[in-house]
């Protein structure tokens, strides 16, 4: 659970690339814990909320392309939900 949170503040505004299911769920789930301690917070709560949201949308748009699809897809957050639960597509995938 910790490298998958590490890889995705390292790739912090990388939208190029793949990311595992495992990396992209690990880190919403860590998204969407440090969201329920910090939303009483005000400013401070807003900052991290905005530190933590830009590698949540890399994350997102690498692991679309793990899947196969384009990183555009994310605009669309019915359909999305949808693509982020695909296995990874190892064969003539063009995001590698």
């Amino acid at each position: 659970m910790g490298d998958a949170i590490t890889t995705c503040f390292k790739k912090y505004a990388s939208f190029a690339g793949r990311a595992s299911r495992r990396e992209y769920w690990y880190f919403f789930l860590f998204y969407f814990i440090v969201e329920i301690f910090t939303s009483r917070m005000g400013v401070l709560g807003l900052l991290v909320d905005l530190g933590i949201w830009i590698p949540l949308a890399a994350a997102a748009v690498r692991r679309l392309h793990d899947a196969g699809k384009s990183g555009w897809w994310v605009i669309f957050p019915l359909v999305n939900l949808v693509f982020l639960t695909y296995p990874a597509q190892t064969e003539n995938n063009r995001y590698s």
